[in-house]
């Protein structure tokens, strides 16, 4: 079965409406679902560490931020490869094999939850491997740039990367759901505990291994299709003439653009259970906070959907800077309002409608940044393609610039405040550079 496609050029429409639009949209169809696994394993780590103090490990506050940030750490260090990797193996291999590897952290993760005397240092390790889902994302989505003509790019983009960021939901959303359900191994027993008295007020038997068990033969399947279903596009360049994308300064300013919007997409969908959890758990009858982590992540994922088919419209360059301007805004409202120190758990529907707001636009930015990108490099696809890998690479270090932040403030201050504003202070860096080289009346690269 050969591997690569002979020809490809998607501009063309006797070409596209012969063969093209059949093959890209099938291709599309398996790795948006593959992506889907890449973000749902890469965050299951974040789901997962709420529940390991009641089964019995003895990890601090700290130590479980850092199990939550680890893979956001990998997943940027993974990123950087991935960006490379395409024009060199092609689509099928890479695809085929980066969902294969991601059994390890699935399968590692389920052991190492059956166990209270498993070190931290091993599921350091595990947390690392969970990158691996993360690193994905830079070689899935210019892969897909490169099957679609630029009139559909936004479309395409928008439907993979919204409906793979839906990962993080079904992640955090699967986790509580799978603890009731026996996969492989004993159940253990959860011990619910007053943060106030510390007295021990119920228990129950729980798998917590399943919430990890359960990707694997759907990770499997996946691998098998990537493999049958997949061509890979003729455009090769070997690692040093990729290269040629760092000379160019618009490679900086789309990637800080990018760090503003996914980077505060994936950022907030690894802190927010932990948040919850650490804000507003002391109080009584505290909120869960698995019971409302998924929705943020959803939200964000729909409005990416949904805003793809808008920026193919309406241009990405002025939704990018609504969203810089209402991050801005979110951000400083969480510190005036006092949500990050709150003195009341009623302030707690307050906190979950403004974080809601943050994810719908960070997911309307990810969608209008992934529109921009292909135009600003219009002139050379592969540069584009290069260009969405890097700049996803360097926004995937969310999660773990988010976590050891809020944790390292919140250690020193006792609240997240500072964090909130330094973040926002970032996005008006962001929203400047956007409007000043992309969006503006006779702005260099309109978009």
């Amino acid at each position: 079965m050969a591997t690569w496609l002979e020809k490809w050029t998607p501009e063309d429409n006797s070409f596209w409406e012969a063969q093209g639009s059949k093959i890209a949209w099938r291709t599309l169809t398996v790795t948006t679902f593959a992506l889907i696994l890449s973000f749902a394993t890469w965050f299951m780590m974040s789901a997962i560490v709420t529940k390991l103090p009641g089964i019995g490990f003895k990890f601090d506050k700290d130590q479980l931020f850092w199990l939550a940030a680890m893979p956001g750490l990998a997943a940027g260090l993974l990123r950087i490869v991935h960006t490379f990797l395409l024009p060199i193996f092609g689509s099928r291999h890479v695809i085929t094999i980066s969902t294969i590897i991601k059994l390890i952290p699935a399968v590692g993760l389920g052991l190492a939850v059956m166990d209270p005397a498993t070190p931290f240092w091993v599921f350091m390790i595990i947390a690392f491997t969970a990158g691996f889902g993360g690193g994905d994302f830079s070689s899935y989505m210019p892969s897909t740039s490169l099957y679609f003509p630029k009139r559909l790019q936004g479309t395409a983009l928008g439907i993979q990367a919204g409906i793979g960021n839906f990962g993080v939901s079904v992640a955090q959303f699967m986790t509580p759901a799978m603890l009731g359900i026996a996969t492989y191994g004993a159940a253990q027993v959860f011990t619910k505990v007053n943060p106030k008295t510390k007295e021990i007020v119920g228990t129950s038997e729980i798998f917590l291994q399943s919430a990890a068990f359960w990707y694997v033969p759907l990770l499997i399947i996946l691998a098998i299709a990537s493999w049958f279903l997949i061509k890979s596009i003729p455009v090769k360049a070997s690692f040093k003439e990729q290269l040629d994308i760092f000379s160019d300064k618009h490679t900086w300013f789309c990637t800080i653009t990018y760090v503003m919007t996914f980077g505060g997409f994936s950022g907030l969908a690894a802190i927010f259970p932990l948040m919850i959890k650490t804000v507003y758990g002391d109080f009584a009858n505290a909120p869960d906070p698995l019971k409302y982590a998924f929705l943020g992540p959803l939200i964000g994922a729909g409005s990416r959907v949904l805003f793809g088919f808008i920026a193919d419209k309406v241009g990405g360059a002025v939704l990018t800077t609504l969203t810089g301007i209402a991050l801005i805004a979110g951000c400083v409202a969480m510190v005036q309002m006092g949500l990050l120190t709150p003195t009341s758990v009623e302030q707690f529907p307050t906190f979950l409608y403004l974080m809601l707001f943050l994810f719908f636009i960070t997911g309307m930015g990810n969608a209008a940044t992934f529109r921009q990108y292909p135009i600003i490099f219009g002139h050379n696809p592969r540069q584009a393609a290069g260009v969405i890998g890097f700049s996803a690479a360097i926004a995937a270090f969310g999660p773990f610039i988010f976590a050891t932040s809020v944790s390292s403030i919140i250690k020193s201050t006792g609240n997240a405040n500072g964090f909130f504003y330094a973040i926002a202070a970032f996005f008006v860096l962001a929203t400047i550079i956007n409007w000043w080289y992309y969006n503006r009346k006779g702005c260099e690269r309109p978009s």
